[in-house]
Order: structure tokens, then sequence, then C-alpha cells
């Protein structure tokens, strides 16, 4: 769907297009504190995972606005279905539906879970939110799918290592606010799969934006394309 193009000609207006996860990109590299560096990815880890990935200055799309797209490479053999047909595909073991649903299984079978505190029912686990605050409370089983959702996110990181060779990746999108915890098994598992000198001069952080992030991005692509502010 030429959807830019449906939109000039209905509104007369200008119009930009980007996803949520360029948009993070655009955010970070022009509301950010990175102090100009000109390359940077952002992981958005949410609904889903994508990268949002910035070259020289410049957000990069792709030919076919799809660069980033690293929620649908696959991670495990044989795994679940994802929504775009394949199976394993990254998705399928991290995301927010992913972090619910396991929460609530957790919940189902546990009786000592901390979640009981924050829900009457393992059904009433419907936000990240509620799985924070058990998490923060010190539930050692929502602790560790916490830690293998890192360990996944830090082999798909270590391919963008590889092919891109950029130093600085944050992380950003609800599943963020779970900080060191998801983190530090990225950073494990990132210099275990990718090569030791990109490994070592790699830095994985939390974005700083918050969750503006997106609009802010927004704002950013307006600002570039339309007043060449960057």
């Amino acid at each position: 769907l030429p959807l830019q193009d449906l939109l000039q000609q209905r509104y007369r207006l200008p119009v930009h297009i980007a996803n949520d996860c360029h948009a993070a990109a655009l955010a970070e590299y022009t509301f950010g504190e990175l102090d100009g560096a000109g390359n940077l990815v952002v992981l958005k880890v949410g609904p889903g995972v994508g990268a949002g990935i910035v070259v020289n200055g410049r957000l990069h799309y792709g030919d076919g606005y799809g660069a980033g797209e690293i929620g649908h490479v696959r991670v495990i053999q044989d795994g679940e279905r994802c929504p775009c047909g394949h199976l394993g595909c990254l998705e399928t073991v991290v995301s927010r539906r992913v972090l619910l649903q396991r929460a609530r299984a957790i919940a189902a079978s546990d009786p000592r879970s901390q979640l009981h505190h924050f829900a009457a029912a393992p059904q009433e686990i419907a936000t990240t939110e509620v799985v924070l605050q058990a998490f923060q409370a010190g539930d050692q089983a929502i602790a560790q799918v916490v830690a293998e959702m890192g360990s996944h996110l830090g082999s798909a990181v270590a391919g963008l290592v590889g092919v891109l060779d950029i130093e600085r990746i944050l992380l950003a999108g609800s599943m963020a606010r779970f900080g060191d915890a998801l983190l530090e098994p990225m950073r494990h598992e990132m210099r275990q799969a990718a090569h030791a000198r990109l490994a070592d001069q790699t830095e994985i952080r939390l974005s700083g934006l918050g969750q503006d992030i997106v609009m802010l991005g927004a704002a950013a692509l307006v600002l570039a394309n339309e007043l060449g502010l960057a």
C-alpha cells in the first residue's frame, strides 16, 4: 500500500513514513545523549522486536524499508509458529506477549509466586507492570524468564555486531524496564557469539528517552526531512 503517496494526495501536506523502531533510532540520534555519534542501533522490545539503525547520521531503511526486522529471524529450531508464518522466530520467545503468557503459566503452577500479590488470578496478568512488580519483589521464576529472553536478544545482537560493527546499541520499549536483569544476559551472550574484538568495543545500554521515544522520533522525522535538522 503506497501509504505515503495516498496521504499526501489527500491532505496536500508533506508525509514521512517510519516504523516504531526506525523512529526510536532517529529519536536517540536527535535527542539522545550519545554526543553526536553517527552510528547507533536502537533495539525496541515490546509487542515485537525490531532494530532501528542509524549509519553515518542517516536512518538506514534498507532496500525494502525492512532493515532491522530481527524479530523474524529464527532462533529456535522447530519452535512456535510466528505470525509471520515461520517457526521459532525471535518474537516467539521474546516479546511482551510471551512474557505475559509465561507469567500466567508461572502463576497457575506456583501458589507461592510473587505474582499472586499483584494479580488475583493468572488471567488477570495483563500488563508488564504486574510482572515487573513481581520481579522486583524477588520472584525467581520471573527472573529466570527475563534472563532467558536476554540471552535470546544477545544472540540476535551478536549478528548485528558482526554485520554492522556499530559500537552503540541501546535497548528501548516496555521490556527495557527490566534493566540490568535483561541487559547482563544480553551482553554475556553477545560476547560469547560475536567476534571477540567487535564484542569488546560494543556498548549495550538502556535508552534514556523513556516511553515517549517513538513520538520523539516522529518529531525528529519532520525536523530532519522538512527543516534539515538532525
